[in-house]
């Protein structure tokens, strides 16, 4: 680790030994399992309308369950845990063209860089599948994390970033060597990094603390407080956004000040859901509310859809790209199809 800002860095670790005495009674807590997951609370009633009201333009069944998507210039990649593989659409044909079998169950959130898919897998022992994008086929396995279900990888400019263990142990992948070139110790229970600004951006969700890890160094540079058991995290309009599953919110950060600067009532708390950025709105979703758009400029909800459906999402090629968890479906809904039911700027 870079000796550049030792004094801010040992405080930050200091800080997060304290809170690990003080949480862990809590580390028990068990990852959310696909058996566990409900159907979600019923969110925001005024401003809700049935999801079956918006017309998607195009359905593609993925496997009897289909979970956590990555939207790339040229494709969208979902996972699918029964059977165990990834598929690749075209999102200018609408048509799927690569279907890549996969040795364990894609366990956690997918990343894209360095010319590949990164599919981190959970088995005995947990890897890590790295899916060369040009040959549509597996090039590497690496023997590395991730901590548990419903966690997640993210790509910087250089290297590939995993919570490898449930003690809080950042991995810095070096994409050369397919090897940890650096481990970094925050807080323990947290699972879901996030790249964005030269810094990534980790949430604890036994903590309830969001982490932000300067990209180039290593340095831990800030531990946040955000909202009750916060897992999945996007950024957008300068902020970072941490979906909390304690308590359904979603907290809002300023990248630059490291502060929280809002906590949205979304209704939608429980295990799985996610969270994104896309046409300037952030996007969210659970089990029973498959889709909820948040306006930036006011902080609050504007819309929501509520029906069977729901999980996982991306927003890219003017769309939202959504996962039906328990209909084994991924669903592309235009843009322009949510606006039909929401308010004017």
């Amino acid at each position: 680790m870079s000796n550049h800002g030792v004094e801010s860095g040992l405080l930050v670790k200091i800080s997060l030994v304290l809170i690990a005495a003080m949480i862990s009674a809590q580390a028990a807590i068990a990852q959310p399992s696909e058996a566990n997951r409900r159907i979600a609370p019923p969110g925001l009633k005024t401003i809700q309308v049935p999801f079956a009201s918006l017309k998607p333009e195009a359905i593609f069944k993925i496997g009897e369950n289909a979970d956590w998507v990555q939207v790339t210039d040229d494709a969208v990649w979902v996972a699918s845990s029964k059977p165990a593989s990834v598929h690749r659409i075209d999102p200018k044909t609408n048509k799927e063209v690569a279907v890549i079998p996969l040795p364990g169950d894609p366990c956690a959130g997918l990343a894209f860089g360095f010319g590949s898919l990164w599919v981190p897998l959970c088995g005995r022992p947990n890897s890590i599948a790295r899916v060369d994008a040009n040959a549509n086929r597996i090039s590497a396995i690496l023997p590395i994390g991730p901590a548990g279900p419903e966690g997640g990888i993210a790509a910087s400019t250089d290297s590939v970033w995993v919570v490898r263990d449930d003690t809080g142990t950042l991995a810095r992948i070096d994409p050369a060597t397919n090897k940890v070139r650096q481990r970094i110790s925050i807080a323990p229970g947290s699972y879901n990094p996030c790249f964005s600004e030269d810094t990534v951006w980790i949430t604890g969700g036994v903590a309830n603390l969001l982490t932000a890890v300067d990209a180039r160094t290593g340095d831990v540079r800030a531990a946040i407080p955000v909202g009750p058991m916060p897992r999945f995290l996007t950024a957008g309009a300068g902020s970072i956004w941490t979906l909390n599953q304690g308590d359904g919110t979603v907290t809002r950060i300023d990248a630059l000040t490291k502060r929280v600067t809002a906590t949205i009532a979304v209704g939608i708390p429980g295990p799985g859901g996610d969270i994104a950025w896309g046409a300037g709105s952030i996007w969210a979703t659970l089990l029973g509310v498959p889709l909820t758009a948040i306006d930036p400029t006011t902080n609050k909800v504007v819309r929501q859809w509520i029906g069977p459906g729901g999980d996982s999402l991306r927003f890219g090629h003017d769309s939202i790209w959504l996962t039906g968890l328990k209909q084994g479906t991924l669903s592309r809904i235009a843009h322009r199809e949510t606006l039909k039911f929401q308010p004017s700027r």
